[in-house]
C-alpha cells in the first residue's frame, strides 16, 4: 500500500467542525436579522434603552451578542432595552434569549386565556407516558363533544 492509499483510508477527523462557523443562537440571529434588514448597530444602540431603569446597551455589546455571545443571558433590563433597539416585542426577545441560553423553546398560544396557558405549561413538564395519558383524555373529550353536537 502506498502512502497515498494510506491517506485515503485514514480515519476521518472532525476538522470541518473545528473550522466551520459556530451556529448562532436565537437571540444572536434575531439581532443579526435586524442588522441585515438595514438597521445599523449604531442606530440600535441609540434605541437600546430601558426607560424604566435607564439601562442602555452599547454598540460593542450588541455586536458581541452576535459574534461572541457572553456565557450568561442579558438581564431582564437589558432584554427590555434590546426589545426597544430591535423594534420587536419583549416577549420575542425573551423567547430568543431562553432558546439561546437555556435551550428552552417557547411556543406562543394565541387566542387562549391564561388558564389554557397554565394547563399547557403544566403538561409541558410531564414525562412522556403521563403526557400520552392526558392526550388520550383530551382527545376522548373532543370526540364526545363532537358526537353530542
Amino acid at each position: 500500500m502506498t502512502r497515498e492509499d494510506e491517506d485515503m483510508t485514514a480515519a476521518a477527523t472532525d476538522s470541518d467542525a473545528e473550522t466551520a462557523a459556530p451556529t448562532r443562537g436565537a437571540l444572536s440571529r434575531l439581532i443579526q436579522d435586524v442588522n441585515d434588514r438595514g438597521l445599523s448597530y449604531s442606530k440600535m444602540s441609540e434605541r437600546a434603552i430601558d426607560s424604566a431603569s435607564g439601562t442602555k446597551l452599547s454598540k460593542p455589546y450588541l455586536q458581541r451578542l452576535v459574534t461572541n455571545p457572553p456565557a450568561n443571558s442579558p438581564s431582564p433590563k437589558q432584554l427590555k432595552a434590546l426589545s426597544n433597539a430591535l423594534g420587536v416585542s419583549e416577549r420575542r426577545v425573551k423567547a430568543a434569549a431562553a432558546a439561546q441560553w437555556l435551550e428552552y423553546e417557547a411556543t406562543e398560544l394565541a387566542g387562549y386565556n391564561d388558564e389554557v396557558r397554565i394547563i399547557v405549561g403544566h403538561l409541558a413538564g410531564m414525562p412522556e407516558a403521563e403526557l400520552r395519558r392526558w392526550r388520550a383524555m383530551i382527545e376522548a373529550d373532543e370526540r364526545a363533544r363532537r358526537e353530542n353536537d
